[in-house]
């Protein structure tokens, strides 16, 4: 009894939409809003169409980067400091004295996430312990990156670290 109810609701439903429908037609009525009521009324608004993003870039996994420069200064020497960031996300590296590991993950709108760095503990000159902490510290706090050119750039709140793409 309580189907048949249910039904008989449900087809009153549909004749009163469909009658609305044909009232609407035969009154002239082409869509809702003050301008659509009647034809002949005021011209069409255009539609508002947002913006388009900027289509993200995508992390260049599994390439070398070596160092260039940090807030301007170059990094010098033949040791530059370099890193990989492999398809596990793990990011391996050389810090102008030791090697480091984390994990690193490159997120929406090119953000950067790099974990605690383990790293090796040699003794270096105390000018390149300083180059090296400087970048290991960039590195680590990494807020942004972007590709300019043919460098990788990572701003972060130690300035920013440019690296160029290593074979």
């Amino acid at each position: 009894m309580r189907a048949i109810w249910i039904a008989a609701l449900a087809c009153a439903v549909a004749a009163g939409a469909t009658t609305a429908a044909t009232d609407a037609q035969a009154q002239g009525v082409t869509g809702f809003g003050k301008a659509n009521r009647r034809p002949g009324g005021e011209e069409k608004q255009p539609q508002y169409i947002p913006s388009a993003k900027p289509t993200e870039k995508i992390f260049p996994l599994d390439a070398t980067w070596t160092a260039v420069s940090l807030n301007g200064k170059p990094f010098g020497g033949g040791d530059r400091p370099s890193f990989i960031i492999d398809k596990q996300y793990r990011a391996r590296g050389y810090g102008g004295c030791n090697t480091f590991a984390a994990t690193a993950f490159p997120l929406r709108e090119q953000h950067l996430a790099v974990g605690p760095l383990a790293i090796t503990k040699k003794s270096c000159d105390k000018g390149l312990v300083a180059s090296e902490q400087a970048f290991l510290s960039a590195l680590r706090t990494a807020g942004t990156w972007d590709l300019v050119g043919s460098q990788l750039v990572i701003k972060s709140q130690n300035g920013e670290l440019r690296l160029e793409r290593s074979l």
